[in-house]
């Protein structure tokens, strides 16, 4: 049986087309866009303005089509993209109508709570309950489906549009098409007790509305393919800089991980910005920043893609440059991409941002990133899975799964994990997961109940844990405690360590002293069924993405390792600066190489080089074959008693290896 083409590796360029580059010359576009490794191109269609000749009365014909002697720039790109085997995907913004229309039809648009309309530049902002999503934006689909050859679809902001460009907060829709599907009284904002409900609401109302979008495509046309969330043909993930926001290294990595770890099988694509931010259009992204936006995507098996505001010719960013040899690399080695899916043991679950709100989802947050963190630098490759996604999850595959600082659990989750613990896997909880009230959920974790917490600045101030005394170490390798401590009685029988010393002054310097040794453990491991739960009831991950002491990184990924056994780590003398991400495709076991040395407060800089080094396959028996495909060449491999050894080449900005038998 033929597949659907998305389903093999393929690579895009985005030209998001301003108003007045409606007669740009699509030959030139095209030489670009294949010279740059791309053989897709998303081409702005339709919504707020159209490039086509559209009859439909409630759209808009862009004024600037009269300058193509055609008049319609969707055909003329898509017949010369179709003599050239490249592929046209449709973007179509419907978030945004004209004041006409606007006034004309108030029941399809975005109402505040003071009764506003939201509008910005002279456009109107579109609710998706009302009508013009409902029902008008599947006519706009029928009627380029019905003229032009187009691959698929991509759909700009398809959200309730709390937030403009500017970055205003407007709040919730209070628009009657919203009340009525809603049902009771809307919130206004984040600090409405019925927010969370309305944001599970408006993600089921999108995702009701992907499905139907998605359908009404493949009835007209089968072969084209729907790029927009989680439920749709292809999930889409834009990685973009922005103006005061701060960096997170990894979002990247953590976004495609999230998708493929829940629907391996569905293609991840990385629109990756190729410019500073919406306002700063002009100034094209650092190189090395840029980099890391598609490396970290095809490391996980998602699709390149590179968006640039206009045409190549007028917006020439100097990211480009990286950016066409990462994606040439990517079509030259097609095989390698085919169907790459991680082969991770480790299972890193994200908090829930419907679940947690401020100070809480921000503490979650630090303490899912500070574990990312060490992991990452222990080398304990490791993928990434949404907390709502733990009952329905691919447990089995993994021998850790680790859950931190979540707080209580869904029912649904709570028996999920244990009858993955029951079965053989390993769960590792940190800070509050788990914990409800006094109650400890999962029967996995070695913890009778919680007795107390420390959850405030001051409540653990000057709070520590220790390891246990050894000679010349009295008081063990002691760490603060940073963000929470909660006081438990671990089950009878359960290996506890990492004891608490009590809190003394900490100013002046003469009153230092008095901390006594406490029985409350840092640490709780014990069996459960063929597996492990175990507890580190406080914020270890926290503690390291905030103050940065290795020590953090040390108790936490010893731990992790005592709890799942060996194996789940790379054997290997690479510095922690090189992230590795394990995988297997049609070409065999593939190992990505990243070189994360040029991570900088706020920014990318150039990657140190890596000198040669040594690395055990995870994978057992002999015989192995490795090819380094940058380098361009096979390495030489040694099997002693721990396995095949591969010494590796220097690396820039990454590596990838490619092992068979």
């Amino acid at each position: 049986m033929t597949r659907v083409w998305w389903r093999e590796p393929f690579r895009m360029f985005q030209t998001n087309l301003r108003e007045v580059d409606a007669g740009l010359d699509v030959e030139k576009v095209l030489d670009h866009l294949q010279g740059f490794g791309a053989d897709a191109w998303l081409l702005s269609v339709g919504g707020i303005l159209s490039n086509y000749p559209t009859d439909l009365d409630f759209q808009t014909r862009n004024p600037a089509l009269a300058a193509r002697p055609s008049g319609d720039l969707v055909g003329d790109a898509v017949a010369a993209a179709r003599r050239r085997g490249v592929r046209v995907l449709a973007r179509m913004d419907f978030s945004k109508i004209d004041r006409r229309r606007a006034e004309r039809h108030p029941e399809w648009c975005f109402v505040d709570a003071a009764g506003r309309a939201q509008v910005y530049n002279g456009l109107t902002s579109v609710c998706p309950s009302g009508d013009y999503y409902q029902v008008k934006l599947f006519e706009v689909l029928a009627e380029v489906l019905d003229r032009y050859e187009v691959d698929g679809f991509f759909l700009n902001w398809m959200s309730y549009n709390e937030v403009d460009y500017s970055r205003r907060y407007w709040g919730v829709c209070q628009c009657l098409a919203c009340a009525r599907a809603f049902g009771d009284v809307l919130p206004t904002g984040p600090d409405s007790p019925a927010y969370p409900r309305w944001r599970r609401f408006a993600r089921e109302r999108l995702e009701d509305l992907d499905a139907r979008i998605r359908a009404a495509i493949a009835a007209r046309r089968p072969s084209a393919a729907l790029i927009l969330g989680e439920h749709a043909d292809i999930v889409f993930h834009e990685a973009n800089n922005a103006v005061g926001r701060p960096l997170w290294h990894h979002r990247t990595s953590e976004h495609v991980s999230a998708a493929k770890s829940h629907r391996p099988d569905v293609p991840v694509l990385v629109n990756a910005v190729g410019f500073v931010d919406m306002p700063y259009r002009l100034a094209g992204e650092e190189p090395h920043h840029f980099a890391q936006y598609l490396v970290q995507a095809i490391s996980r098996g998602a699709i390149p893609s590179t968006y640039i505001m206009g045409t190549p010719d007028v917006s020439a960013y100097e990211c480009l440059e990286v950016a066409g040899r990462i994606t040439r690399f990517h079509r030259d080695h097609a095989e390698v991409y085919r169907d790459l899916v991680s082969e991770a043991a480790t299972l890193l679950v994200r908090p829930d941002p419907l679940k947690l709100r401020g100070d809480r989802l921000a503490a979650a947050t630090a303490e899912f990133q500070g574990l990312y963190l060490a992991l990452l630098e222990r080398h304990i490759p490791f993928d990434v899975l949404t907390e709502d996604k733990l009952a329905a999850g691919p447990l089995p595959r993994y021998r850790l799964v680790v859950l931190p600082d979540l707080g209580p659990l869904s029912a649904e989750a709570v028996a999920a994990l244990d009858g993955y613990a029951a079965a053989g896997g390993a769960v590792l909880a940190t800070g509050s997961s788990g914990f409800d009230g006094d109650a400890v959920r999962p029967r996995c974790l070695p913890v009778v109940r919680r007795l107390s917490s420390r959850d405030s600045e001051e409540a653990t101030r000057s709070l520590h844990l220790r390891d246990a005394p050894a000679p010349g170490r009295p008081w063990g390798f002691p760490v603060p405690v940073v963000g929470a401590f909660h006081v438990v009685e671990p089950r009878p029988g359960a290996e506890t360590g990492l004891f608490a010393l009590s809190r003394a002054p900490y100013g002046p310097p003469e009153k230092c002293h008095g901390h006594d040794e406490l029985d409350h453990p840092g640490w709780v491991c014990a069996a459960h069924g063929e597996g492990v739960g175990a507890v580190l009831p406080w914020t270890v991950g926290r503690g390291y993405r905030e103050v940065g002491l290795s020590a953090y990184r040390e108790h936490f990924a010893d731990r992790a390792l005592r709890a799942a056994g060996p194996g789940i780590a790379v054997e290997t003398d690479l510095p922690e600066q090189v992230e590795i991400v394990l995988g297997r495709s049609a070409a065999g076991h593939v190992i990505h190489l990243l070189n994360r040395s040029g991570d900088a407060p706020q920014r990318f800089t150039r990657p140190l080089p890596i000198p040669q080094a040594w690395l055990t396959l995870p994978w057992a028996g002999e015989g192995w074959t490795v090819r380094a495909l940058h380098a361009g060449r096979p390495l030489d491999t040694e099997t002693g008693p721990g396995g095949t050894r591969v010494r590796l080449p220097g690396i820039g900005l990454f590596e990838v290896l490619v092992a068979t038998r």
